[in-house]
Formats: C-alpha cells, sequence, structure tokens
C-alpha cells in the first residue's frame, strides 16, 4: 500500500512539474489572440497607464467588429513598480498571454522585458522609453520615441526655432526615463552649441520642492528651462516658479502629455508651455478626429500620447498579424517568431505618425511634433 502511495504521490510531483514548464508553451482557447500588458493603473502614474488602457481597449474593439481575426486584452496594474510589475507579467502569463503590450513606463518595462525575453513573448510597448528596454532583447520593440531620441530632437527643436539663449535643465536622477533624456540632450547641446547656463537635479524623495533648482536657473539667467520629466513634479515646478515670479520659457517632453488633467493643478500654470509629442489631439485628420470623439464618449476626457501609442500599438500588432497569418492556436513562442520577422519590415501608418518603421534593437522612426499649451488645449508650433 505504502509503494502504491509513493507511485501516485510521485506521478502528481510529475504532472505538476510537467505543466509548470509548459507554460509558456501553451495556447489560447478561447478563440481570440490574447494581448496582454502591465501598467500603472493606480497611485500617482496612472493617468499613464488608465490612457494606455482605454486606448488599447478602443483598438480592440474596432478590429473585433470587424469580424475577422479577434483579440482578446488584459492589463494588470503595476502601480509604476518594477516588482509588481513582475508580479503583473506573471499572472498574464498563467492566463496565457501570446502577445505583449511590455509596461507602461520604462522602469517596470525594463523589468518585465527581461521576463518576455526569457520566455520569448513578443512585446510592444506602448511608451517605456529607456534604452534598457530594448537593449539586447530582439522580441522587445518600441512604438514611443527612444529616449536619445527624444533628448537630440529637443536640443535641435530648440536650436532650430531659437527658443531660449540660456537654457537651464532640471532632471530627476533616479530616474532612467529623466537621467537618459538628459544625457543625449546635454550631447546635442554641445554639438549645436546651446548655452546651458544651469544643471540641476532632484531625485523621489526630493521632488517635493524646487526652490533651489529654480533660484540657481533663475540667478544665471536663464530664459528656458528643459524638464526631461513626467508631469507630476513639471506641475510643482510651475507653481513653485510663479511664486517665485520667475516666468522663463518651459520645454518638456512626451511625459509631461497628461499635467492638463492632472487633478487639483491650476491649468493656466501650464500656458505656455512647450513640448515634443507625437500625437495631437486638436489634429484634424480623420483618424485623429474619430479616436478623439469615441475616447471622449466612453471615458468622458480627451486622450493624450499614451492613448494614441497604445491605439496604435494594437493596430501594428494587428497588422503584423495579418501579414504573418497569426492564429490563436499558436503558442506564444511561434508568434514571437512572426512577429520579430513583421515588425523589421513593417511600414505603419497610426495616429502618432506615418510610415513608421522598426530597426532590429526594436527602435520605431517617426518624426515628433512641436507643440505648445494655449487655453488649456495643445496647439501645433509648425
Amino acid at each position: 500500500m505504502k509503494k502504491m502511495k509513493k507511485v501516485v504521490c510521485f506521478g502528481l510531483i510529475s504532472a505538476m512539474m510537467l505543466s509548470a514548464f509548459a507554460g509558456c508553451g501553451k495556447k489560447s482557447d478561447s478563440g481570440a489572440i490574447r494581448i496582454g500588458g502591465t501598467g500603472p493603473l493606480t497611485g500617482g502614474a496612472a493617468v499613464y497607464g488608465m490612457a494606455a488602457k482605454r486606448g488599447a481597449e478602443i483598438a480592440v474593439e474596432e478590429i473585433n467588429a470587424l469580424g475577422g481575426m479577434q483579440f482578446e486584452l488584459r492589463y494588470e496594474d503595476d502601480t509604476h513598480d518594477a516588482e509588481k510589475a513582475v508580479n503583473a507579467y506573471n499572472i498574464l502569463k498563467d492566463w496565457n498571454v501570446q502577445i505583449s503590450l511590455g509596461s507602461v513606463t520604462s522602469q517596470p518595462c525594463v523589468a518585465t522585458a527581461a521576463e518576455t525575453y526569457a520566455d520569448r513573448i513578443f512585446a510592444l510597448t506602448p511608451s517605456a522609453s529607456a534604452t534598457d528596454v530594448t537593449k539586447g532583447k530582439d522580441n522587445m520593440f518600441q512604438m514611443c520615441f527612444s529616449d536619445p531620441n527624444q533628448g537630440s530632437a529637443s536640443a535641435q527643436y530648440i536650436s532650430e526655432k531659437k527658443l531660449g539663449t540660456k537654457v537651464a535643465i532640471i532632471y530627476k536622477n533616479d530616474d532612467v526615463y529623466s537621467t537618459g533624456i538628459f544625457e543625449t540632450f546635454m550631447d546635442k547641446a554641445d554639438e549645436l552649441g546651446i548655452n546651458v547656463v544651469s544643471k540641476t537635479t532632484f531625485n523621489t524623495d526630493s521632488q517635493n520642492d524646487f526652490s533651489v533648482q529654480l533660484g540657481e536657473a533663475q540667478k544665471a539667467g536663464a530664459d528656458l528651462v528643459f524638464l526631461p520629466m513626467y508631469y507630476e513634479a513639471a506641475a510643482l515646478i510651475l507653481d513653485q516658479a510663479k511664486k517665485m515670479n520667475y516666468a522663463p520659457k518651459f520645454f518638456g517632453v512626451d511625459g509631461m502629455d497628461g499635467i492638463l488633467t492632472l487633478e487639483g493643478f491650476d491649468t493656466s500654470l501650464a500656458e505656455g508651455v512647450m513640448l515634443l509629442t507625437p500625437f495631437s489631439a486638436d489634429a484634424t485628420d480623420e483618424k485623429t478626429v474619430n479616436f478623439v470623439k469615441k475616447y471622449n464618449e466612453k471615458f468622458g476626457e480627451t486622450p493624450n500620447q499614451f492613448a494614441a501609442d497604445a491605439y496604435d500599438c494594437v493596430y501594428a500588432i494587428y497588422e503584423a498579424c495579418q501579414k504573418g497569418k497569426v492564429t490563436s492556436d499558436m503558442t506564444a513562442e511561434e508568434v514571437c517568431d512572426i512577429m520579430i520577422e513583421q515588425f523589421t519590415t513593417l511600414k505603419f501608418d497610426g495616429l502618432t505618425g506615418a510610415g513608421m518603421t522598426w530597426g532590429k534593437n526594436g527602435e520605431v522612426t517617426k518624426s515628433p511634433k512641436g507643440m505648445v499649451i494655449e487655453n488649456g488645449v495643445y496647439v501645433g508650433l509648425d
């Protein structure tokens, strides 16, 4: 009897082990291709995660309504935390996700990209722009500009448009997004001869008081302040600058998109703020008008760049799946091989750019747009 129990026990353990090892090779049993991503759906960065989730949802609804290839979408909350992002990704893996939207913000996406690379699941992040997201990973792609591109493009734009004669920079030194943009901005600024008169930093623990950084910029006579950061810190900087009676031009990057919807923020403080972004909700082309209308009707607000990038992600995945003849009964690894081949040859027109292409390093090529906030809306600078 004891011998029989041992045999049964060994058989159960073996079955459990086989099931664990087979997890990544499972196929969808829903008849739809399963797409999953992680993002901050709660917490201070939730405006980014919720926008991406909602933009992706609209794209999936539109595609499924066509009646052909079907998608099933699932987002898990990572609260903009790398460890929680890995836990959220593991939930998606247990769900048998076949294609990933990575993570919405850079640091969590660096962590989940390592997992999708090991598991051979293709990933296309809408907005995680750090170079470490894709570095050394042939199956990780970006819909957003990479940090180096944002930094150099910002310097180029400021120089070409002669926006400032003395430039100050305030950046976050414990954030890969902010430091990555700062470093490439400085390289390009040196090349172009931009007069950078002040460089100051802050970190997560000190991002409530910017009097020292603003004071140094003001003392140096900076007439333009470059802010490579997310909108929460930027909102405080704008508020504190006004209280100091310091009124330079402010120039930001795509992480500042969303500042107008920040709860409790006086949007008049953002009047005249400039930024580079690939998307304008005020554009008049048919594709943008329809997307903005649907988003507003469904969620009661105007979509930002993160929503548009996620919408484009789903449609780019759809085109690649069609061309590669991806089906829901394929394993994630089979889908991954097809998607890598398709994305390195794909030319895609979306809300955030026309004629987009991707290199083998996963980086997208598309052109940014200069925008300025006027009367509470984004207006094209060009």
